[in-house]
């Protein structure tokens, strides 16, 4: 039962990664600090103060970014790579008394995977956002995505089972209507 928790909890930070990079690690490093989280062998920095302090300047600086026009495309494709790599690091981290051949596979599979797929989402409904609306509801998108980075990134700490399950319910959901919607066009 550990492992799955830990496997929850690496795989709904690595999610709230893609939405936005800094927001999991900061929540990691305040839980970590608070000692409500133990962190992996390797990763006890992300809960000291100092890095406490670099990752809410970061993750305050960044979610201001999104909200600048042109300059939210521009951190979007710079924060794709960093997306995965962070979904990696926070996927590692959570994923304690592991071998680390299995860790890092599904650390950098399953967490990297799915910051990226989360990202690429994002990025996707961002350039929707764009072209329908001129970008007036840009900064609609990016408060959607703060608010579930934030909401991923504390329910993921708190109540891991449950972040997975949400995600995988919001997963399925957008699989299905990418489907539909592909089957509509090919009858179109």
């Amino acid at each position: 039962m550990e492992h799955a928790l830990s496997i929850s909890l690496g795989f709904g930070l690595a999610a709230a990664a893609g939405f936005r990079v800094f927001v999991p690690l900061l929540a990691m490093s305040v839980a970590g600090y608070t000692g409500h989280l133990e962190l992996g062998e390797g990763f006890r920095w992300l809960g000291t103060f100092p890095a406490v302090v670099v990752l809410t300047t970061a993750t305050g600086l960044e979610i201001g970014a999104y909200y600048i026009p042109w300059v939210d495309h521009l951190l979007d494709t710079v924060s794709a790579p960093a997306a995965v790599i962070a979904g990696s690091i926070v996927a590692a981290s959570a994923l304690t008394d592991m071998d680390p051949l299995m860790k890092w596979s599904l650390a950098i599979i399953g967490g990297g995977g799915l910051a990226g797929i989360v990202k690429g989402s994002t990025m996707l409904v961002r350039g929707a956002s764009t072209a329908t609306t001129g970008g007036l509801a840009n900064p609609l998108v990016s408060t959607f995505e703060v608010g579930a980075s934030f909401l991923l990134a504390g329910l993921s700490i708190v109540l891991p089972l449950v972040a997975l399950f949400l995600i995988v319910f919001v997963m399925y959901f957008a699989l299905k209507k990418l489907s539909g919607w592909l089957a509509r066009r090919r009858e179109a």
